[in-house]
């Protein structure tokens, strides 16, 4: 039987950060990116400036690789409507961040974007998406390429090679069928284990270092309580949801009337809402710093946003 093993979002906040575990990383992302790379230093991540709620709904971690191109790891547990908002606005804030004054825009750092999500989110069959910018004509249809002068100056063969590129892998959505090395590291990443057979690049260090049972007695309490507290929150993200339908329900069996389950219905539609409005503002906290114009934008008070930024 499989060895229980650190869940992925636990080995980014404590220990990949690490350059012995680098390897794992790299393994992680050479089968993602099908190249092969190698991690030179793990920068600065968004963790910071965090709220409390994101801290425990989100991991991300940044790294730089031999291309000297930027990666950005996240983890993500709760749904966020604006999510390809937020992956969009991190890639340009790293894009901007990482260009030095007076510098021409030829030495724009290339960023990669990889979000490992467990919730569900947006429509499509598949498990693993890709986005890249790509430039095609409206008459021929062809894609617009890099002139032979262009390739020299930016060392890339493409023009969607010169900007950021996304992959969203939806965790919840395989079907724990391993069909090529990725698919072993999804497996990986959805149920903490792996099989004897698997053969994907860092897996093997995955599976002898973020063992549990090797994790000293404080790091293993550390873990147990950090997994508490992702099904807490999770419990309460639902029973939110619920309340409102529980207390319809109990309103039309006293009374016999299908107006109780209507009132039900309308208020976990207004809790349900709230709740993504706090989400919504929760993200633009360290974008918008006026209050009245985050109230306005997301449609919550000015003590609502005065509670999420702690000042109320």
């Amino acid at each position: 039987m499989p060895r229980r093993l650190i869940s992925f979002d636990w080995a980014l906040k404590r220990l990949l950060r690490s350059k012995a575990h680098f390897g794992i990383l790299e393994g992680f992302l050479s089968e993602l990116l099908q190249d092969d790379i190698q991690i030179l230093e793990i920068l600065d991540s968004e963790s910071g400036r965090d709220t409390p709620i994101e801290k425990l709904n989100r991991v991300d971690l940044r790294a730089r690789n031999q291309h000297g191109e930027i990666i950005l790891i996240e983890v993500q547990y709760e749904r966020q409507f604006d999510y390809l908002q937020r992956i969009l606005h991190s890639s340009a804030r790293t894009v901007v961040d990482n260009l030095p004054k007076g510098a021409p825009y030829e030495d724009i750092v290339k960023v990669i974007s990889v979000s490992i999500l467990y919730f569900d989110f947006g429509q499509g069959e598949d498990y693993v998406y890709h986005g890249a910018t790509r430039f095609i004509g409206l008459h021929r249809q062809d894609e617009l390429q890099l002139s032979d002068k262009q390739r020299e100056l930016y060392q890339c063969d493409q023009a969607h090679q010169l900007f950021p590129e996304y992959y969203l892998i939806k965790v919840n959505q395989f079907d724990d069928i391993a069909r090529d090395p990725l698919d072993q590291w999804i497996y990986f990443l959805k149920n903490e284990e792996i099989q004897s057979d698997f053969t994907a690049r860092g897996l093997q260090q995955a599976k002898d270092e973020l063992d549990v049972l090797k994790l000293p007695e404080p790091e293993r309490r550390a873990y147990e309580r950090y997994q508490d507290d992702l099904h807490q929150q999770a419990s309460m993200v639902q029973s939110s949801y619920g309340v409102g339908m529980m207390q319809g329900r109990k309103l039309g069996r006293e009374e016999g009337r299908e107006e109780g389950l209507d009132e039900g219905r309308k208020l976990g539609l207004d809790e349900g809402r709230l709740i993504e409005r706090e989400r919504i503002a929760q993200s633009l906290l360290d974008v918008i710093a006026d209050d009245a114009i985050l109230a306005a934008k997301t449609g919550l008070s000015l003590d609502d946003i005065r509670r999420l930024r702690g000042t109320q």
